[in-house]
Order: structure tokens, then C-alpha cells, then sequence
């Protein structure tokens, strides 16, 4: 098959692959953008105290979590396209039953329905590693950030359609807040279609069947270890860039609204934080490309230093939050970026879906409790002292990026 296969055909169908995930990735994300929105409303309505509200962020980022390995192993056995098809109906399912939930008012059925809603984000995850397993060492950091930039039009466009949502909704006699979720369903199940029957032939299927499994083991064992270092610290760098976005960006809203900021300030102010995550990720992903993955991670803790600095110099004004809050997003999306791109060249292509998998997990885990560690921590220090405390997340990367470059980079065997 090798053989029947030249680059130039084999570049037009990563590209092919690329678009398509990009598709999926639009679609996922305006079923995340406009759903997730309303569970902290649902939450509260239904469990009739505030207090529960953040139990839907916690079961929709725990059921990410939970959903990675299972997703991994899927498209170890199956193909990303049976997973990534396979997870969007599952996401779909979590919005069907969060409308049942909210029918008949049961606050289990609902965290239920939102770990379900969350396999969704988790999808989108893996889509990002998917769009990795035809590129090329060249070009692999920027496929991946094409599809991470993608997120952004489902994550803009999905909470601007949470009005006619409701109102499509109450046309149909569905309880107030759960006419969005049909949009939801819908997106997911398109998203659905579009792996499942579009993404043919199915990379990583594709790239096994070029042989990109052939020579897996067969490197020294010194070499191999310097690859698992590399790996291990990715994973790593990864999962402790996303807890320190999680912890400020998560608490941000609380301290802008205790400071007397409207609701429109709270809403630029986030906008502006998820514009800094996903817009600029192509830069990242090229810049990747041709300086290095560890260069660009260690831009990115660059960039969350000057946040982190921005936000504690400034903590009391909303436009300095603002800044900081942009900055906040750019790092986490050069660190993941780039991150991403060295777990996957740092793992032989035959364990690459499952310790992707594993990545997701951490990532989605630490991801909680960063956000879980970060009220008690604002409670006691206040924001500034928030910003303060995330720095000990950056340095442990920024020392952990200075010992693994001082290690020769070792090949491993591309996936075409």
C-alpha cells in the first residue's frame, strides 16, 4: 500500500483529513458552546440552590475525563472515525437527557446527562490528535493547531444562539432553558455524520496500514528512553498548562463581579480570554513547525507569566484583568499546541492513540482540580494572590523544559 500511495497523494488526503476534522470541530463546538452554557442554570433551578450551580462544569469536565481512554481504545480497535462518530452521539445523548432531566426535574438524572454532554469536549480533544497521524514532521504542529482553531467558531457562534434557542423551545412546549440543547443534538449528531461517513479512508486506519507501525520497538533502548522522557514531561507540560488557565480564568468572573464589573464586562472579558486560546493557535501550531515544540512551550510560560503579573499588579482593574486574561488564553494555546505536537513524535506510533488518551485524561482531571483548588485559594488570598500561587504550575514547567532540551531529541518514526 506504501507503494500505491506517493506524497503527493497522501498530502491531499491529510488535507482532506484536516477539513474534515475542522468540520466536526465547528460543530462540537457550537453543541458545547450553546449547551454548556445553561447547565449552571439548570443546576441551580433544579437542585434549588446556587450553591450546586458548578456541578456542571465539574460533570461535564469529569466526563471528558472519563471518556478519553475509552475513546482511545475505540480508535486503537476501530479507527478515529468510530470514535470520534461514537463520541459526538454520546454527546448527543447527554443533551437529549438534559432535557428530560430538566422535564421532570431530577438533579442525578441531570449531572448524569452533563458527563454525558461532556464527551463532547473530549472528542474534540482527540480531534486534534487525529488531525496528527498523517502529517509529517513539517507540518504536524500546524494540522493540529488548524483544528484547535476551528473550536473557535462553534465556541463564538453556539452561546449567541441561546435566545432562539429557547424560544424554538418553547414553540415546541419544552421547559425554559432546554430549547438550546435541540440545537445541540442537532450539531452533535451532524458532527456524527461527518466522521462517520466523510472521513474516509480513516487516518490513523490509514496510517497504520503505510506500515508507520512497522518499526515500532525497534529503537535503542537509550534512544527509546530519551522518547519517553520527552513524552512523559509533554503530558506533563500539557496538563499543568491547562490547570493554570482553568484556576484564574475559572475564578475571574467571581472577582470582576465582587469589584462591581457588569455582566457585559464579565461576558467581553471572557470572550476575549477564549479568542486569545484558539485564534491565534495556527501561529503556534507554524511557529512550532520551525523553531521547535520546546521553544514554543516555553513561550507559551512566558506568556502565562505575563499574565500572571498583569492580573496581580492589576487585580482591581477590569481592564488589566482583561489584558491578563488574553495573555492567560495565548499561553494555553502555544503550550498545548505545541505540547500536543511532542507527545505525539515522542511516542511510537503504536501507542500513540492510548497515551493520547492518557494525556486527554490528565489534562481534563487537572483541569478540575485546578478549578476545584482555586475558590478556596481566591476565598484566602484574593485574585492576586490566585496569580501568584499559579506561578508555582509555571515554573515546574519552565525547570521541566530546561532539563528535557538538554537532552538530544530522538526520531521517531513518522506516521506516513
Amino acid at each position: 500500500m506504501s507503494a500505491a500511495i506517493g506524497q503527493a497523494e497522501l498530502a491531499a488526503l491529510q488535507r482532506r483529513s484536516v477539513w474534515l476534522l475542522s468540520a466536526g470541530q465547528v460543530l462540537g463546538g457550537f453543541a458545547v458552546g450553546a449547551t454548556l452554557s445553561l447547565g449552571a442554570l439548570l443546576a441551580a433551578d433544579i437542585s434549588g440552590s446556587d450553591a450546586w450551580s458548578g456541578m456542571a462544569a465539574t460533570m461535564s469536565t469529569l466526563g471528558a475525563a472519563i471518556a478519553a481512554i475509552p475513546l482511545a481504545r475505540i480508535a486503537v480497535r476501530h479507527g478515529r472515525r468510530v470514535a470520534l462518530g461514537g463520541g459526538a452521539l454520546v454527546s448527543a445523548l447527554g443533551a437529549s437527557l438534559t432535557i428530560v432531566a430538566a422535564t421532570v426535574r431530577s438533579f442525578p438524572l441531570l449531572l448524569l446527562a452533563l458527563a454525558l454532554l461532556g464527551t463532547g469536549v473530549a472528542v474534540g480533544l482527540q480531534a486534534r490528535f487525529a488531525a496528527t497521524d498523517l502529517a509529517s514532521d513539517r507540518t504536524r504542529g500546524r494540522d493540529l493547531s488548524i483544528v484547535v482553531w476551528a473550536t473557535t467558531i462553534g465556541a463564538v457562534i453556539g452561546p449567541n444562539l441561546l435566545e432562539p434557542g429557547d424560544a424554538v423551545g418553547r414553540v415546541l412546549g419544552l421547559v425554559p432553558l432546554t430549547g438550546p440543547f435541540l440545537f445541540g443534538i442537532a450539531a452533535q449528531v451532524l458532527a456524527a455524520l461527518v466522521y462517520l461517513f466523510a472521513l474516509r479512508p480513516d487516518p490513523l486506519l490509514t496510517a497504520r496500514a503505510l506500515g508507520a507501525t512497522s518499526d515500532a520497538g525497534s529503537r535503542p533502548e537509550q534512544t527509546a528512553a530519551v522518547s519517553r522522557a520527552r513524552e512523559r514531561f509533554a503530558i506533563t507540560a500539557v496538563a499543568l498548562s491547562h490547570a493554570t488557565m482553568v484556576a484564574v480564568m475559572s475564578m475571574t468572573p467571581v472577582h470582576l463581579l465582587h469589584h462591581g464589573a457588569s455582566l457585559t464586562i464579565i461576558g467581553l472579558t471572557i470572550s476575549l480570554h477564549v479568542a486569545g486560546m484558539f485564534a491565534l493557535s495556527p501561529v503556534f501550531g507554524i511557529l512550532a513547525d520551525r523553531l521547535g515544540r520546546l521553544p514554543v512551550i516555553l513561550l507559551g510560560q512566558s506568556l502565562f507569566v505575563a499574565a500572571l503579573v498583569t492580573i496581580a499588579m492589576g487585580a482591581e482593574s477590569a481592564p488589566a484583568v482583561s489584558v491578563g486574561l488574553v495573555l492567560l488564553g495565548l499561553g494555553w494555546s502555544a503550550s498545548t499546541v505545541a505540547g500536543s505536537a511532542l507527545i505525539t513524535e515522542s511516542t511510537e506510533p503504536i501507542r500513540r492513540p492510548r497515551v493520547q488518551g492518557i494525556s486527554d485524561t490528565l489534562m481534563s482531571l487537572s483541569g478540575a482540580v485546578g478549578g476545584a483548588l482555586a475558590g478556596p485559594i481566591l476565598a484566602f488570598v484574593g485574585f492576586d494572590g490566585l496569580a501568584v500561587a499559579a506561578t508555582a504550575l509555571v515554573a515546574v514547567v519552565v525547570v521541566g523544559t530546561i532539563v528535557v532540551s538538554r537532552r538530544p531529541a530522538a526520531p521517531v518514526p513518522a506516521s506516513g
